[in-house]
């Protein structure tokens, strides 16, 4: 019983708070150098959660694209005959779209072979197309006007255009009060309004649109469909597209193409991601080389506290003890990096989200996870060293080196 008291009584205890003491305190004695190691794991972290901080915001940014672009726009396109000839859409294409029943709309623009111009005298090139258009157009695609108004059944008639929003930067018009005008060919044609950005028809951005009525009484031109515009409803996009084609043009549906615009931003969510793999390998380089970092300065520490070690083990710090002390201070210097990492990572995130007007999102789960990560690294890069430790012989451990 005595016995088995005294060993009780110089049993040495390390409570959990005299751990975490005794592991910062390794740390506060090298402020410097435990600062630099934390920057060097807060550099990757900060890496991997602006990647997918800016990736998520970007991605949102698109979503809400599509959500309010909507997703039910088809546009049928003239393809190849099977000869590799170019084919010519139906002229009578936009009313047989009109006539499936899911169709809620349907227009057709003409792209004309001239050019515009603001006066007559000019004839540099300024890469701007001329579409003869139903006045239906802009119901279809659901566009707005910055000012003005669009081609309706009166205006159709006359000499009269609508821009697009880079056709009129281009043309130098940015309002109606001075009753502005441009030329096609010879003819003269007022501008009755301007359209805001379409976001999925940079094409249409680029162009002056006339009335159909107006092109063959103006400029006697043979309209032919050059695109047709179907809106449906979004529950029947997938069924109205499989029979567009044929629809519209039935002796030949191979010769038609029919595409979906929103298409294009959901391609580009895919880009987007591919690239955010990318950069996440690279911010991974970057913490697996802070672990490294870290592993060399605990090393380095275990081999210039030697005596520290060496004492405490002659006081009766056990092997267990000095392992995890040292573990203590490599996982704090991780973690703190990790912090640091994930919060700079979120204040590049909401700058840059900020500048191109994104929705911010900075996902929590990445930021646990980062932090997480780091303090993962912190354990694997603090083994061995920690294991090194408490494995040195305490009587070589104070022996003053020669």
């Amino acid at each position: 019983m005595t016995g088995s008291g005294y060993k009780s009584a110089w049993r040495s205890r390390l409570t959990a708070p005299d751990v975490v003491g005794v592991g910062l305190y390794g740390i506060r004695g090298r402020r410097g150098r435990a600062i630099l190691t934390a920057i060097g794991i807060s550099i990757g972290i900060a890496a991997i959660v602006a990647v997918f901080g800016i990736s998520s915001s970007s991605k949102a940014d698109l979503l809400a694209q599509i959500d309010a672009l909507g997703t039910n726009l088809l546009v049928v396109t003239a393809g190849d005959t099977l000869g590799g000839d170019d084919s010519k859409i139906p002229v009578a294409a936009p009313d047989m779209a009109r006539r499936i029943s899911p169709v809620r709309s349907a227009s057709a623009v003409a792209m004309l072979d001239t050019e515009v111009q603001r006066n007559k005298y000019d004839e540099s090139p300024n890469g701007l197309d001329v579409y003869a258009s139903e006045s239906n157009l802009l119901e279809t695609l659901e566009g707005t006007m910055t000012t003005g108004r669009f081609l309706d059944e009166e205006t159709s008639t006359l000499p009269t255009v609508v821009l697009g929003s880079v056709a009129a930067q281009r043309l130098g018009i940015t309002g109606l009060a001075d009753l502005p005008t441009v030329y096609i060919g010879d003819q003269e044609f007022a501008v009755v309004g301007i359209l805001d950005p379409l976001t999925l028809h940079p094409d249409l951005d680029r162009s002056v649109l006339i009335g159909e009525a107006a092109t063959t009484t103006y400029l006697g031109a043979d309209l032919y469909p050059t695109r047709v515009y179907v809106r449906t409803t979004p529950e029947h996009v997938d069924a109205v597209r499989s029979v567009l084609g044929r629809t519209v043009n039935p002796g030949a549906p191979n010769e038609v193409e029919v595409t979906r615009p929103s298409d294009a931003l959901a391609a580009r969510a895919q880009v987007d991601e591919g690239l955010q793999n990318l950069l996440l390998g690279l911010g991974g380089v970057a913490l697996l080389v802070g672990g490294v970092g870290v592993a060399n300065v605990m090393v380095i520490s275990v081999i210039e506290r030697r005596q520290e070690i060496g004492l405490r083990r002659a006081i009766g710090a056990t092997r267990r003890h000095i392992g995890v002390q040292f573990l203590i201070e490599s996982v704090t210097l991780t973690t703190l990096g990790g912090l640091i990492g994930a919060g700079l990572g979120s204040l590049i995130t909401y700058v840059y989200a900020q500048q191109q007007g994104w929705t911010i999102v900075v996902p929590v789960t990445i930021l646990g996870a980062a932090i997480a990560a780091a303090l993962t690294m912190g354990a694997v890069a603090g083994l061995y060293p920690a294991v090194r430790a408490s494995r040195m012989d305490p009587a070589e451990a104070v022996r003053p080196s020669t």
